[in-house]
């Protein structure tokens, strides 16, 4: 079999950022994922990385969690407010608190090394597809469909943005996933493990809290109350509830 099935055309030319000083795991990543069809450049450096994503905009950023310059949660939190893109943090460690530190600083996913090159390229394929499939032109009789309103909140996936009282909302790329899943649900309980297969492609183990992060975020931007939530509420033992009308 060629390749691994490529999720796109060569011609797409997705390009990819690795942040990774260990410099023989870099490049043996970057032969791997060139090898089924990404374009990707190394970084070796945390603050040089920061400039290189400001100025390139890669679509996908592999973030190591500990890097020379600045370690790997300071460059999320450093870009994101000038990128949009998805980020792939790796940690060296397993630890729950690392996981929670690198979403809270708008990680879109993790992988704990070492990572198997077939599961990276997995996770990277299930972030980049959430782009592709929002990128294909909309019919115009089912736009209505693509844009949902409650009171002063409005989501677009054709746009991929949300207002709040007619401001945009700052949402990284998997907060607004998470929230077009939620709201385009809005008066069903969707369990974690449902937003887990549609939003990530793997099964829930039990055991992760990144949905639990996200959502977390996500409160306080839609006018939430993270206290006392009245628009996303979490139905306990099961996931969470978008509530249509509050």
């Amino acid at each position: 079999m060629a390749n691994e099935a490529l999720m796109h055309d060569s011609d797409e030319n997705w390009r990819i950022l690795i942040v990774e000083d260990d410099e023989r795991l870099a490049a043996l990543t970057k032969d791997y994922l060139e090898s089924n069809g990404l374009k990707v450049s190394i970084e070796g450096d945390g603050a040089r990385a920061i400039e290189r994503i400001k100025s390139e905009q890669p679509d996908l950023v592999v973030l190591d969690l500990m890097l020379p310059g600045e370690d790997g949660l300071a460059v999320c939190r450093l870009v994101r407010p000038h990128y949009r893109g998805p980020i792939l943090m790796l940690t060296a460690r397993t630890e729950d608190l690392d996981q929670v530190l690198g979403l809270e600083m708008g990680a879109d996913d993790y992988v704990a090394k070492p990572v198997r090159p077939r599961v990276l390229l997995a996770r990277i394929r299930a972030l980049l597809r959430r782009i592709h499939d929002v990128a294909e032109p909309v019919k115009e009789e089912s736009s209505q469909e693509n844009r949902l309103t409650f009171g002063n909140l409005v989501v677009d996936s054709a746009m991929r943005e949300a207002w709040l009282d007619g401001r945009s909302i700052d949402l990284t790329s998997a907060e607004f996933d998470l929230l077009w899943l939620l709201s385009k649900s809005a008066g069903r309980v969707l369990t974690r493990e449902e937003i887990f297969h549609q939003l990530r492609g793997i099964e829930y183990d039990g055991q992760d809290r990144s949905i639990d992060v996200r959502v977390s975020r996500i409160r306080p931007k839609v006018g939430d109350d993270p206290m006392n939530p009245r628009r996303i509420k979490t139905v306990r033992s099961k996931g969470y509830l978008f509530v249509k009308e509050i």
